[in-house]
């Protein structure tokens, strides 16, 4: 597809999809807390950006409070208490060993290719310039869950999380060029009290097993 053919904003849009696509690489390959905190961050600035740009383009002005609410949340309140978090536990030197890295990025790769042929039929219907973006969220949700999957730290296991929220709105606001208000408070309370509850989750972790390996709860066995 010619890139030629799409207005200014369509292939600015186009880029932040794959910068965000980008970033979830990032996320996947990188083993130090904080370096991925700070990552997490940056796709969430990318989202806000993407939300404020199809505000002020397709005069979606309700767009602006989701813009306000991501900026407030994922690219400042949430790393923040997160980085908190990790700094007073004492793990922020800590580096996860990956098994077989080289693996997880083909695999992470692989997905990318299946989000573009799940979404294949939709994209030969919708008239949508910025369709591709479609394809671009399911691979960023699908990332998140390999980002789940593939690490044992609890704190990383949280950001994919997030990473897959992220997904989910960047195809909403890019494909639709809006949702409903409600749907967006609720998706941000959602999150909101999810990273609240992380945190409660992670101290009770630590203090219990001295470890936020989650791989430690499998091995656990009952004792008489």
């Amino acid at each position: 597809m010619d890139i030629a053919v799409f207005t200014l904003a369509e292939q600015l849009i186009l880029t932040l999809a794959a910068l965000m696509l980008f970033t979830s690489f990032l996320l996947l390959a990188q083993t130090r807390l904080l370096t991925l905190i700070h990552i997490f961050a940056l796709q969430g600035g990318l989202l806000c950006a993407t939300t404020l740009l199809i505000a002020f383009t397709y005069g979606r002005h309700h767009l602006l409070i989701s813009a306000a609410i991501t900026l407030g949340l994922k690219v400042f309140f949430i790393p923040i208490q997160l980085q908190k978090l990790v700094t007073h536990l004492d793990i922020k030197r800590e580096v996860e060993v990956v098994g077989h890295p080289s693996l997880i990025m083909l695999g992470g790769a692989a997905l990318v290719l299946f989000s573009y042929y799940a979404v294949l039929p939709i994209r030969e219907l919708s008239m949508l310039a910025t369709r591709n973006t479609i394809a671009v969220s399911l691979a960023i949700i699908l990332l998140g869950m390999l980002l789940i999957i593939s690490r044992r730290k609890a704190v990383v296991q949280v950001v994919g999380f997030m990473c897959m929220e992220n997904g989910l709105m960047f195809a909403a606001i890019s494909a639709t060029h809006g949702m409903p208000m409600v749907v967006e408070l609720g998706v941000a309370l959602d999150v909101l009290v999810a990273a609240i509850l992380f945190g409660i989750f992670f101290f009770q972790i630590r203090t219990e097993f001295g470890s936020l390996d989650v791989d430690k709860l499998n091995r656990l066995k009952e004792v008489d």
